[in-house]
């Protein structure tokens, strides 16, 4: 098979379109033949070196896919050859094909697309996993930095599902617009002092929840709109690996303040949320709650562009990988 690959770390030029072995299931494992693969920001992190895959795992880059069953290992019942599924893996998607547990593998929603369906898996897991690790409740304030991207765009919808009032930043009026009509009650130019906009909107109350993908960076402003007993979820750290916290705020707050990855998590966890996902979140894909992303195609091959263009903030939406 061919596969999308970095021999080196460094910029997207490293990726490089290769021939290398097709992998084996193992027992309790299905091989997919991939369709679309979804990208992530944690595959630039892992093309600079700076998020390696967990022990056992391939070095290929790709967190999510989508595809048909090609190959069942020992014990395998669940699945068919044949069957059409999207996937949420730990490594190796950037391939024609890949090998997961057959637990992180599920039918895709119905009505939507194997090309589509590549990209929902990894941002609907994020987003569910960690609100129920926090309970985001009907009526929360909840604060989804980054809301024209994969991970806001589902966020946004997936806590107005949940009956909570949304938040989010975004970085240009076309995407605040974007925001807004999938549904954020408060949409606010990151560029411009954040933190005090969004108390001004909540009458000094702040946020209930907040679930960052900017990291160091933005860990003081968000300590500052905490609201009493507040969560704070660190996904991402696009703005820095660092940063500082007043303990004594923390304490007066009552706040709890958390940093999460699926990847490194057992077998079981994933499938987990995998199985939560396909509970929870396809109904509402296809009664319409949750409106499917704007997607940026590119060629399998040439994941180094998808790389640039993901880099370069100008997308809205999910970029996506076509076999």
């Amino acid at each position: 098979m061919f596969a999308c690959i970095n021999l080196s770390f460094g910029g997207p030029e490293v990726l490089e379109w290769l021939e290398v072995p097709t992998p084996t299931p193992g027992p309790g494992e299905v091989l997919i033949e991939v369709v679309a693969a979804g990208v992530n920001r944690a595959d630039l992190l892992q093309r600079t070196g700076n998020y390696p895959p967990p022990p056992g795992i391939s070095d290929i880059i790709g967190l999510e896919v989508s595809g048909h069953i090609a190959g069942l290992g020992e014990g395998v019942t669940t699945h068919a050859v044949g069957d059409p599924v999207v996937a949420f893996i730990a490594g190796g998607g950037y391939a024609q094909y890949v090998t997961c547990p057959a637990g992180q593998a599920v039918a895709p929603p119905n009505d939507v697309d194997l090309v589509s369906a590549a990209g929902l898996m990894s941002v609907a897991g994020t987003v569910v996993s960690n609100m129920d690790r926090v309970g985001l409740k009907a009526g929360d304030v909840f604060l989804a930095h980054g809301g024209a991207g994969g991970i806001g765009s589902f966020a946004i919808q997936y806590g107005k599902a949940l009956g909570a009032t949304v938040a989010t930043t975004a970085g240009s009026p076309e995407k605040l617009e974007y925001c807004r009509w999938l549904g954020a009650d408060i949409a606010i130019d990151y560029h411009d002092e954040w933190w005090d906009a969004l108390k001004v909107a909540t009458d000094d109350y702040g946020a209930d929840i907040i679930l960052d993908l900017l990291g160091g960076g933005y860990l003081e402003h968000n300590m500052d709109v905490l609201a009493p007993d507040g969560r704070l979820v660190i996904i991402g750290m696009q703005k820095g690996t660092k940063g500082e916290i007043n303990i004594a705020k923390m304490l007066g707050k009552r706040a709890t303040v958390m940093a999460t990855s699926i990847r490194q998590r057992p077998v079981a966890q994933k499938c987990a949320i995998v199985a939560a996902v396909a509970e929870r979140v396809w109904p509402l894909i296809e009664t319409g709650q949750i409106q499917l992303s704007p997607e940026t195609l590119f060629p399998l091959y040439d994941a180094a562009r998808a790389h640039e263009f993901l880099a370069s903030g100008d997308n809205i939406g999910k970029i996506i990988l076509v076999a």
